[in-house]
Parts: structure tokens; sequence; C-alpha cells
């Protein structure tokens, strides 16, 4: 039976690979690039094939480690970088990065995701908590969240444990009550527990069914489910008080 040692009064959520899957996003946002830059910046979409974006991302990280926990100032620097290499104009840079970061944000939600996020907004207020840059305005569920707070906006990602307490006092909780989900058991467990949250592992099923193993170097959490209808169960299941909306 999962169990917790202090009731929930707040949760806070990761995003990419919690809620939806991240890799179609991100493909479906690279070819809103390379279309963006055939149509207005022929010479950098020559220059920059998608083999040579993934090298010049490679390069930021190992000479812009300032810029690791903000993708959006990542991606910001590479459009620039690649416009001004080819020869384009730098102008051209603001309009690429909104091709690609509407794109980015046109979400695949598991499932479960969004009935199951009905569920829980109607129990206990909901943050996100994510190092990635998906805006939930966007994407059209920011009503059923709380705030979002960004591993860009907080100035260090996850697993760093300011962001989760910064996360708390927002919510004008203490950790022990607040708990956070999501699917990483580094970022998300390890650097939730270390914070003093509650942590609960979302562990989804691989295309064959099989549930990944828990093999970080860390307990492992008070909760875990293959999805977030489950944990939704489990939360109306035990949960002491009545729907806050």
């Amino acid at each position: 039976m999962c169990s917790v040692h202090a009731p929930i009064r707040a949760i806070t959520l990761d995003l990419d690979d919690t809620l939806w899957p991240i890799a179609p996003a991100i493909a479906l946002a690279e070819s809103a690039l390379e279309s963006f830059l055939a149509r207005h910046a022929p010479r950098a979409a020559e220059r920059w094939p998608a083999d040579e974006r993934r090298r010049l991302r490679r390069r930021l990280d190992l000479e812009r480690p300032q810029l690791a926990h903000d993708m959006s100032a990542q991606r910001r620097w590479m459009l620039e970088h690649m416009l001004a290499e080819a020869g384009e104009d730098a102008a051209l840079a603001a309009p690429a990065y909104d091709a690609y970061f509407a794109a980015r944000c046109r979400v695949e939600h598991y499932p479960d995701s969004l009935p199951a996020l009905e569920r829980l907004a109607a129990r206990v207020p909901l943050a996100a908590v994510s190092n990635g840059n998906a805006c939930l305005r966007t994407i059209g569920i920011d009503h059923l969240f709380a705030f979002q707070l960004g591993a860009g906006e907080h100035g260090a990602p996850k697993p760093d444990r300011g962001i989760f307490l910064a996360a708390c006092e927002r919510l004008g909780l203490p950790p022990g009550q607040v708990l956070h989900v999501g699917d990483d058991p580094l970022c998300d467990v390890a650097g939730a527990r270390d914070a003093g949250l509650q942590a609960c592992w979302i562990n989804r099923p691989d295309a064959s069914g099989r549930l990944s193993s828990w093999t970080v170097d860390v307990p492992a959490p008070e909760l875990q489910f293959p999805t977030l209808s489950a944990l939704a169960d489990w939360l109306e299941a035990t949960h002491d008080t009545e729907p806050t909306r």
C-alpha cells in the first residue's frame, strides 16, 4: 500500500515526459524551424541541417554552461549564431524562435494526463516545476495550475533544492506538505526529497508494457504509479478534505 508521512496539501508537477512525451514535441519544433529557415533564411538552412544543429548544441553546453538551466536562452543563442555565421539577417532570430517555440508547445498529452489533472486540481493546488520551457498558457492548461516555475526563471535546474523550496514558498506551505510528481528519478524524486518534499515517481510502461526498474542510488520514493490516473485514484482515496473546486 502506497503511503506518505504527512498530509498532502499541494502537488508540484514536472511537465516533459510526465504530462506528455517530449520527443514528438521536439521533433515537431525542429521541423518547424527547418521550414522557417528554408523560407526566410535559406543560407542558414543549408549551413545548419539537423546534425550540425546537434553539434552546435553540444558546443553550447561546453562553452556556455551558464545557459544550461535556460532552454529558451539556449535556443535564442543558437539561432543568433546560426544566422550570423550563415550571413543572414540577425532580425530573423526572433521570428525563427517563435516558429520553433509554437511547435514545441503543440504537445501530445498522454491519454490519462488531462482527465487526471482535472481530478488532481479539484483536490489540491497544482504547480508546475520544470527544467523545460513549455508554456502552460500556450498549451492551454494553465487554468489547472496555481503557477508555473521553470528553471530558466528560477536560475537553476532540478535537482537543485532551491527550485522546489521556491515553489513551496509560493504555495505558502512547508515542504513536507507538498508532493512533487515526475518521471526523473534524480531530478524529480531525489531533488524533491533533498528539499524536504514528498515524492512520487511516474514510471510509465514502455511500448512493450514493461516498467523501468529503480536504479538510482537513492531510496525509492514514497509513491510510484504507472500513470497520473493512478495517482489521482490514490489522492481521491486518501485526501482528507473536501474538493477545492
